[in-house]
Parts: C-alpha cells; structure tokens; sequence
C-alpha cells in the first residue's frame, strides 16, 4: 500500500507538471503572437516555478532502493586523535540530531558512550521519518576535522577524523536470523544524561554478532531487558544491511577495501581554520558555512549525493 500511494503520487505530479506545460507553451505562443511584454514576463515566472517542481519530481527517483523508504540507524565512532577525536564525534551527533530536528523527524539516542575529559566515544542514533535511510546514506563513511583544537594549550592546528556508519530499522518480518549461539551479550551501567534510573543499576546491553563483530548497544530504555530487546533489533538492522551489501557485487568490494579511521579515508572534510569550508570529497560540493553544516544543514550534501548515486546507477559517471 506503501508502494502504491508513491506511484500515485508520483502520477499525480506528473500529469499536474505535464498540463502546466501545456498551458504555458500556449500562452507563450500568445504571448509572442501579440507582443505582450506583461504576458511574457508572467510566462517566465511561472515557467521558473515549474522548474522548481521538476526539482521536486527528480526526488522522486532518488529513492529506488529496496530499503530506502525506511527510518535509519546512526552510529558514530570516534577515530584516531584521543579527547579531540571524541568532541569531534560529540559535534557529528549534535550535527544529526539538529538535522532530524529541522525536518520533523522523530530521534531517539539509544546509547552513548560519554568521556570524562570530553566528548564521546561512540553513539547510536534511531531516526525516523520517510525515506530517511536513503538521505543518509550520503553520510556514511570516515568524517574529518581541521581546526584550532580547544584542547591544545599552544593552540595549534589539529586534524582528527569519526566515522558515521548508517543502516535501515528493518521489520520483524525481514529474513534475517540471529542465532543465539552467534549471539554475546553483555550488561553495564548506563552512563550520560537519561534519567534518574541511568547509572544506579547494569541496565545497558551491548549486543555482538560473534560471526561478523557487529555491535549494538542501547541504554535508554527504563529495563534491562527493554535494552536488550531494541539492542537486538539495531542489531537485526545492521545484519540485514551487511548481508545486502554482500549481494551487491561493488559494494561488497567497497567494503573489503574499507580503510581505517584516519587520515587519506574521509569522505567529507570540514575545515574550521585558517578558513571555513565543508567539502565532500566524492561529489565536489563544497559549502563555506561550516557553522551551518555543523549545525545541521546538510540538505544540499545529501542532494548533491543522490545525483551522483543517480548518475552511478544509469551509467553516466
């Protein structure tokens, strides 16, 4: 049905686009037939209009993939670089959340590793809303900082890198198993922000996937066995994902070349001093508001990456 009201909409768009046309090609006609400067210039405006519904439109064909409607799983790792690296994680998850926030998507921080010093080691994110995983898809990969580091008493430049990896919330009736004899479980007090229940008993789980050493955590539920119960399903999610992956001939050798959590790997590069620029390295879109970017507004980074993803899949890069 989900499928269905997409196609209908999609038709709608279509034939209302298809008609505008039509309507302005006749007074355009007119238009030049008379002489009518004011006609003209309502033609322009309405045919600039127009375009911005194409745009529109194209999006539409953004997201073919099989998982792409679905709501996302966010998880960052801080990389190389000790406290720097970990705020630099801590500044990616504000990135996101400020993101959801912006369009109206509901998120929920299933868990995060906060340090004493700065910042945190790693967090999970749940981010739900239409076809989310599919925007996101542009942010998964190695991220890296340039910038006067706060914590360098000299005050000189440091460059520091997170990774952001990013997998579709599947539903319980996908075919993906998990054996419990593959299955790790462990429990730890929670830590961070959460409650007056957080820290005062071992309720977090972290779930790991012996086989393919995935791992899971989730700490924000009221129980221990709520934590465990959604720390599986992060878990079920990313599984699934990997074995999607493995189907897909390029993106499995993608993945056995993935690089390491430094320098030379990055996808995106924000640089904060001597000059502010965000640039992704895959597409070539560059934006000079870091703050903005840093802020949450990656819209044009995620467009400019599904029309490369586009291109990809008609041949056209």
């Amino acid at each position: 049905m989900t499928a269905l009201a997409r196609l209908v909409e999609e038709r709608g768009l279509v034939g209302k686009i298809d008609e505008e046309l039509a309507n302005l090609q006749t007074l355009d006609q007119l238009a030049v037939e008379e002489e009518d400067a004011e006609l003209s210039a309502e033609v322009a405006s309405a045919a600039t209009e127009l375009q911005g519904q194409l745009v529109e439109l194209e999006k539409h064909l953004w997201f073919t993939g099989e998982l792409d409607d679905k709501d996302a799983i966010v998880v960052i790792h801080a990389g190389a670089g000790g406290t720097e690296s970990q705020d630099w994680a801590e500044m990616l998850l504000r990135m996101y959340l400020r993101w959801a926030e912006a369009h109206g998507f509901p998120a929920t921080l299933n868990e995060v590793s906060v340090e004493e010093e700065a910042g945190i080691k790693s967090a999970t994110a749940t981010i739900k809303g239409s076809f989310v995983y599919g925007m996101l898809l542009s942010e998964k990969g190695v991220h890296r900082l340039v910038r006067i580091s706060p914590f360098d008493a000299s005050g000189r430049r440091h460059t520091t890198f997170a990774s952001v990896d990013v997998a579709p919330l599947v539903e319980e009736d996908l075919d993906v198993t998990l054996d419990p004899k593959d299955l790790r479980i462990e429990t730890y007090r929670s830590s961070g922000a959460g409650g007056q229940h957080v820290n005062v008993t071992d309720s977090a789980v972290r779930a790991i996937h012996v086989p393919t050493g995935l791992v899971a955590q989730c700490q924000n539920e009221r129980s221990q066995l709520q934590n465990k119960a959604t720390a599986l399903k992060i878990l079920r999610s990313r599984l699934y994902e990997l074995q999607m992956e493995q189907r897909e001939a390029k993106l499995a050798v993608q993945r056995s070349e993935k690089k390491d959590i430094a320098w030379g790997s990055q996808i995106r590069s924000y640089v904060l001093q001597p000059y502010t620029m965000v640039k992704d390295h895959r597409t070539g879109f560059e934006k000079g508001n870091a703050k903005a970017v840093l802020d949450g507004d990656i819209d044009d980074f995620i467009e400019a990456f599904q029309r490369r993803r586009l291109s990809l899949r008609r041949g056209q890069v």
